[in-house]
């Protein structure tokens, strides 16, 4: 979660349409290498033309042309232009909702968010880097910040974003969501905390894992002392 990010991805499906790396050694593990490397490929150049010549502006005819294949073959991995701008972040927030699920029943709900939304930026470098630059990653984020029809689908798929995660530290703690509002607020708290980091990350120079996981650690620190804590000493007035 950076600030992007909904048509939310299960953890299931974090391979959307072309499926995941195959660690087969038969045709069918080198099938599904090829649909991933395809898949990969109409990522990269789907947001190398949309960060270039601007969302709006580009076709898929263009991104299908430019990987070498056909729109009917850009079309058995995205529906849409708009899927394929968020499949990264869909990846990025796959991975968080895993490592959500796995921490321990013991962790109270805000520790069990920041501590997997950091576990989870320790390999999820690696992923992304994968399948693009972090470099064009920040473009594209910038790029969504600033086209209209784009920034409409980022808010509806953090909704949904925030909406699935409420309903999983619900049932972490034994709660119904719809009776007990805690779980959706605290997961407001942490969202809004987690949408400052992305921005400043991405106004900034360093696209480096290392940047946004500090600037990230950096935040999420300051939920307690920013709700509950003083900001100003008792003489100021």
């Amino acid at each position: 979660m950076t600030g992007s990010t909904p048509q939310v991805t299960r953890p299931e499906t974090v391979w959307p349409r072309g499926g995941g790396p195959s660690a087969g050694t038969g045709t069918g593990g080198l099938r599904e290498r090829k649909k991933q490397r395809t898949r990969d490929a109409l990522i990269r150049s789907a947001l190398e033309l949309f960060t270039a010549h601007g969302y709006d502006e580009t076709t898929i005819d263009e991104i299908a042309e430019a990987v070498d294949v056909s729109q009917r073959t850009f079309f058995r991995y995205f529906a849409s232009k708009e899927e394929v701008v968020f499949a990264v972040q869909e990846m990025v927030e796959a991975r968080f909702i895993e490592e959500l699920e796995r921490r321990p029943a013991t962790e109270a709900p805000l520790e069990a968010l920041h501590s997997a939304v950091m576990t989870s930026w320790d390999d999820i470098g690696g992923a992304i880097q994968s399948v693009i630059p972090l470099e064009l990653h920040m473009r594209t984020y910038r790029m969504i910040e600033s086209t209209p029809a784009l920034v409409a689908a980022h808010w509806r798929r953090y909704s949904d974003l925030e909406e699935q995660i409420a309903r999983l530290i619900a049932r972490r703690e034994g709660l119904d969501v719809a009776a007990d509002p805690r779980p959706r607020v605290v997961v407001a708290a942490f969202s809004g905390v987690m949408r400052v980091a992305g921005k400043v990350w991405g106004e900034g120079e360093d696209v480096s894992v290392e940047s946004i996981r500090e600037i990230t650690e950096e935040y999420l620190a300051k939920i307690g002392p920013a709700v509950c804590g003083e900001w100003r000493g008792r003489g100021d007035g």
